[in-house]
C-alpha cells in the first residue's frame, strides 16, 4: 500500500468508531458528519485512517465495519490498543520506522532523524512526523523523549515473550557477605518512563 501518515489523532479515530457502532455498524458518511456537526471532508481522515487499519470499509458513500472493526468496538481499552498496535505495525510506514528504531544505536531517533524518514510522504513533514508521534505513543510502540526531542524504542523484558515493558538489566553479582537491608534510595526502574496512556491532538 502506499505510504501514508495517520492524518486524524487516535481521539477523532475513537469517536468515529463509537458513533458508527451506535449507528449499529453501518451508516451513510453524510449522516456520520451530521451526527458529530461536521462537514463530510472533515471526517474523511478519520475515515481514511480507519479504513487503512482495517476497521472499516467504505463504498458507495456508506461506511460500514469490517469484522476486526467489530471486535474493536467491543473490545477493552487495553485490547483496542493491542488491536491498534498490531495493525500500525502491518503498515509500511510504521514497519520502516520500527525497523530504524531497531537498527539505530542506542534504539532511539532524533526529531531531524524522524524527519528524514518520513520526507517521502507527501504533505507537510512536520504535520506528518506529529502524527506518527501521536499513534505510536497511543498504541504504546514506542516513547517520546520531549527533553531529548527523540523517539525511544519500547523494549521487551528480558526472558518475557511480546512483552512491552522495558528491559531490567541483571541483577548484580552475589557477595559472600550477609545481605543488607534494601535502601529505599533508588529504583532499577525510576528512571524509565512508562509509555503515555493518551496522544495529545
Amino acid at each position: 500500500m502506499p505510504a501514508s501518515y495517520p492524518k486524524s489523532t487516535p481521539t477523532e479515530l475513537l469517536g468515529l468508531l463509537v458513533l458508527l457502532n451506535a449507528h449499529k455498524g453501518s451508516e451513510d458518511v453524510a449522516l456520520l458528519a451530521d451526527d458529530l456537526d461536521l462537514e463530510i471532508d472533515e471526517i474523511l481522515p478519520s475515515l481514511d485512517n480507519a479504513e487503512l487499519l482495517g476497521l472499516v470499509k467504505v463504498a458507495d458513500g456508506r461506511a460500514a465495519f469490517t469484522d476486526l472493526g467489530r471486535r474493536f468496538a467491543s473490545a477493552s481499552i487495553r485490547e483496542r490498543k493491542e488491536i491498534l498496535r498490531e495493525q500500525l505495525k502491518r503498515t509500511s510506514l510504521f514497519k520502516t520506522l520500527l525497523r530504524a528504531l531497531e537498527n539505530a544505536p542506542g534504539h532511539f531517533l532524533t526529531d531531524e532523524q524522524l524527519a528524514s524518514i518520513v520526507s517521502f510522504i507527501p504533505g507537510p513533514t512536520e504535520q506528518a512526523a506529529q502524527g506518527i508521534i501521536n499513534w505510536g505513543r497511543y498504541a504504546e510502540l514506542f516513547r517520546y523523549d520531549s527533553e531529548e526531542r527523540r523517539l525511544v524504542a519500547v523494549r521487551p523484558s528480558v526472558g518475557a515473550k511480546g512483552g512491552g515493558g522495558s528491559a531490567r538489566p541483571p541483577p548484580p553479582p552475589s557477595s559472600s557477605r550477609p545481605p543488607r537491608a534494601a535502601s529505599p534510595r533508588g529504583s532499577a526502574s525510576a528512571d524509565r518512563a512508562e509509555p503515555p496512556a493518551t496522544a495529545t491532538a
